[in-house]
Parts: C-alpha cells; sequence; structure tokens
C-alpha cells in the first residue's frame, strides 16, 4: 500500500463510458482543428506496429529487446544493447521561422531523441539529422547546425553525420529529424516493469513548452488573438515568440548519474504529447495518482485562455510545467532529488503508483482522471492527500 503522505482508499473499477468517450472526441476535434489529428495518428500507427513487429528476428544479432510504445527500443548486437530512437521538432520550426532565429532549433532536436533514449537506461552515443527545406538559405543552415552542436555538447555525444533534402514541392519552411543511438547492458535495459503500489514519481521542471502542442499554442496566439511574435508579454517577461522558442531542456547528464548511483530507480518517463499520461508507458500493470503538481509556467494558463480550452485538453497536449519523471523507490527519494537539484533542476514528489490493471493517471489538484490517451473532469477526488 502506499504509504507517502496520502491516506488511500480502495480504487474502485472505473470504465469510460460513450458519453465520456464523445466529450474525449470534442477535444480531439479541437486539437485537429488546429493541424494534428492524433486519433487518426493513432490508427495508422496500429498498422504500422502489425507489420513492422514482422520483420523482428527472433533471436540472435538483432534481436528486438522491448516492445514497441516505450520511449527507445533496444536491439542485441554481440552481446550488448544498442539503444535506438528517432524524433523531430514538429511545429515548432514555423516559430523559428517567424522569427527568422535558427539557432536553438537544433538543440530541440537533440533534447526529443536523447531524452526519450534515457528512458530505456542507455547513454546516447551520436545522432544523425535530417533536415528537409523548402530552399537553400546557408546562414540558416548554419545557425541548425550551432544548435545541434551545443545539444550534443550538453547531451555529451558526437553528430556523426547527417542529410539535407532540397524538397520545394513538399516542404514549406524546413522540417528537423534525429535518429539517435546509444548504449545499455543488457541486462539493465529499463521499462518500468519492476514499478510497484507505493513507489514515488518525482517530477522535474520544464524550461516550458519545449516541443509539443505548438500547433495548439500558435493558434491561440496568432489565428486566436492576432498576436505578434515579437510581442512582450508581462505575464511571460519576455516576447511571445521568445517564450515559444525557449529550447527543450537536456536531461541526459543527471539521468546518468542517478542511474549510476541510485539504488531503486524503476523507471524514467520523458513527458512530452499526452503529458503525463507518458507515466503509463511504463511495463508494470500501475496507475499513478498525481497529488503535488509542479506549478505550470504562465505560458500555459495564456495558452487555456486564449485557445478556449479545458485543464483535461491542457493536460493531454503539453508538459504542463513538468518535463521529465522519475518513478523510484521511496527510500530512493532523497537521493534522487538531491543529485537533481545538485544539476540545477527543479525537483520534487508529485504523486505516487497505485494498483491498476487499467492504468490510470489520476490529478487531484485539477480533478482529472486519464486513461490512455485522454482525460476527463472526474468531479471528485478519490484519493486525499494527507
Amino acid at each position: 500500500m502506499a504509504t507517502n503522505s496520502a491516506d488511500v482508499v480502495t480504487l474502485p473499477q472505473i470504465s469510460f463510458d460513450p458519453a465520456e468517450h464523445r466529450s474525449s472526441q470534442v477535444r480531439q476535434d479541437v486539437y485537429k482543428q488546429s493541424g494534428v489529428d492524433t486519433a487518426e495518428a493513432d490508427a495508422g500507427l496500429t498498422h504500422i506496429i502489425n507489420r513492422v513487429q514482422g520483420t523482428w528476428p527472433k533471436q540472435g544479432m538483432g534481436r528486438v529487446v522491448l516492445p514497441i510504445g516505450y520511449f527507445a527500443n533496444v536491439i542485441e548486437l554481440d552481446g550488448i544493447g544498442i539503444a535506438i530512437c528517432t524524433d523531430g521538432v514538429g511545429s515548432k520550426t514555423i516559430i523559428a521561422t517567424m522569427m527568422n532565429k535558427y539557432d536553438t532549433i537544433g538543440l530541440d532536436c537533440v533534447a526529443m531523441n536523447v531524452n526519450d533514449m534515457i528512458c530505456v537506461g542507455a547513454k546516447p552515443v551520436s545522432l544523425v539529422d535530417y533536415i528537409a527545406v523548402d530552399k537553400v538559405d546557408a546562414a540558416m543552415l548554419d545557425a541548425i547546425g550551432a544548435g545541434l552542436c551545443e545539444g550534443a555538447k550538453a547531451a555529451e555525444i558526437s553528430i556523426s553525420g547527417g542529410e539535407t533534402a532540397q524538397l520545394k514541392d513538399i516542404v514549406n519552411g524546413f522540417d528537423l529529424v534525429g535518429m539517435a543511438v546509444g548504449r545499455v547492458d543488457l541486462d539493465k535495459v529499463i521499462s518500468g516493469r519492476n514499478v510497484a503500489e507505493g513507489d514515488v514519481v518525482i517530477g522535474v521542471r520544464s524550461s516550458g513548452v519545449h516541443s509539443n502542442g505548438l500547433s495548439l499554442a500558435r493558434r491561440a496566439f496568432f489565428e486566436h488573438q492576432k498576436f505578434r511574435v515579437d510581442q512582450y508579454i508581462d505575464e511571460l517577461q519576455t516576447t511571445l515568440g521568445e517564450e515559444l522558442l525557449r529550447p527543450t531542456d537536456i536531461y541526459v547528464r543527471e539521468a546518468m548519474d542517478i542511474l549510476q548511483k541510485v539504488n531503486g530507480v524503476k523507471a524514467l518517463v520523458n513527458i512530452t504529447s499526452d503529458g503525463l499520461l507518458n507515466l503509463t508507458r511504463v511495463e508494470a500493470k500501475v496507475g499513478f495518482e498525481i497529488d503535488r503538481l509542479i506549478e505550470p509556467h504562465p505560458v500555459f494558463e495564456l495558452i487555456k485562455r486564449y485557445a478556449d480550452v479545458e485543464d483535461s485538453e491542457m493536460f493531454e497536449v503539453f508538459n504542463m510545467g513538468i518535463g521529465f519523471c522519475y518513478v523510484v523507490d521511496p527510500n530512493a527519494v532523497t537521493q534522487t532529488i538531491s543529485i537533481l537539484e545538485s544539476y540545477g533542476r527543479k525537483a520534487q514528489r508529485i504523486g505516487y503508483a497505485v494498483s491498476d490493471p487499467d492504468q490510470h493517471v489520476r490529478i487531484h489538484e485539477r480533478q482529472l482522471l486519464g486513461r490512455r490517451k485522454t482525460f476527463r473532469n472526474e468531479g471528485r477526488v478519490i484519493r486525499k492527500a494527507g
């Protein structure tokens, strides 16, 4: 049973009825109107997964260690685990173009990949990038390269190659994607399989929006409010463009230190799209009670207000101030937070794991109950903080 500062009562069996599903679909349609159709993407991904798993060798060289769906995967190569992952920066490139500022977007590309890779316990080693442009601009490419190198230095990796494609008939502006490789001992691969009831969730504060949800953010600020990218916003204490272009934090160094020094680390979770619902990617059949949120950055409240969306959608789309999570044994909490703070991170206990085969995430403060990829307003709190 969980004993970490909470009065726990029995969690009832919960299912979403059709009306709740329709409400969720309405929220998906709001994001879809911003240009992101998550439901269709999930349907297409299911088909891809069914096909690509047929390519997996049953054993030996190239054996795929983890199922698809975690943050990265690991393949076996001569008894060594090689971690691989790929990700891009999405429509954050549009903000860079609007500002004519390209020297940080490469850092985002590195962050999106290495922050996923450390979730399997791997040390990132190298990254290759792919830049697709509608037209070549040498100064822009040089600035992107500078950001990639700054990110590589922060993550302690190399940039070992890449590709630039001129696709004026396909691309409007530019797209930036990376693919990272790393190393992990096969007996040290992490997938959250050992997470158990009572384990503690530690949240690490994000730098801001990071690189997810920019389609909805752009709609809120530039379509609904007609703000300028260089407009100074008092609540943000900076211009809107600078806030939205703020680089994604890179969490590699402290994660490697924690994995080396702390016993009882059960899972590492990158909080990207799907927000805190990413916690349920862990292999164990557990749910999570979030009873002490990190205060979200002011930009999130502005997006909510100007996009006219509910808390439920905000927590589905954005990190809401929590960029990364560790799930650890209760005895490992103090040491883990101490290491994070030594790297300048703001970190705190935000919740705990509970036995739950349906893998719900409950956010007490906002009275939200989440399952799979959606939150709904619960209207009540089953478990109260002590």
